[in-house]
């Protein structure tokens, strides 16, 4: 057998490997905004797929909110959690854009909700902790770029058409 003919059979092997590997598990994360009206968070993020080292399988949704919705939100700092929303709210919600991300930033996000989860209260302040801030935070760590001085921190649709804008290699 030739030098050549063995260079192209052993490339041919080699691709014909990684065509029988197995899929590589990701997480899609896709940020979402909701029209203001008396349901919240009005920014959140869904994450589907499947966690490739454990094989965990994810479908969740995380935002952040007051707990209670009354006119002190207004004036300062009020207490605030992360919330799932059900899947009528989500399907009600706008998908602006999706994100996959690996194992690693996968453990990353879910640190940074986690960090959210468990900030001393009150936590929530509309002009400084909002569902917006939450999900630029999400987004950084996702990798995106984002305005930290957005004028967009209360108009979480507007925010992420910005994010959007910022990250062209979303489309």
């Amino acid at each position: 057998m030739t030098r050549g003919l063995r260079s192209i059979l052993l490339s041919l092997m080699m691709l014909c490997a990684g065509l029988a590997a197995p899929a590589r598990a990701e997480v899609v994360v896709s940020f979402y905004s909701h029209d203001f009206g008396d349901r919240f968070p009005h920014a959140f993020i869904v994450l589907k797929g499947k966690v490739d080292a454990t094989g965990e399988m994810v479908d969740a949704n995380y935002g952040f909110t007051a707990t209670s919705v009354s006119p002190a939100i207004l004036f300062g700092a009020v207490k605030g959690e992360v919330q799932t929303s059900k899947p009528g709210y989500v399907a009600k919600s706008d998908r602006q854009f999706d994100v996959t991300v690996d194992d690693a930033t996968y453990a990353l996000l879910m640190a940074k909700v986690t960090e959210w989860r468990e900030r001393k209260q009150p936590s929530y302040s509309l002009n400084k902790f909002n569902c917006v801030h939450f999900v630029m935070e999400l987004a950084e760590v996702a990798g995106l770029k984002v305005n930290r001085k957005s004028k967009f921190f209360k108009k979480p649709k507007s925010f992420l058409i910005e994010v959007k804008g910022l990250n062209p290699q979303l489309g």
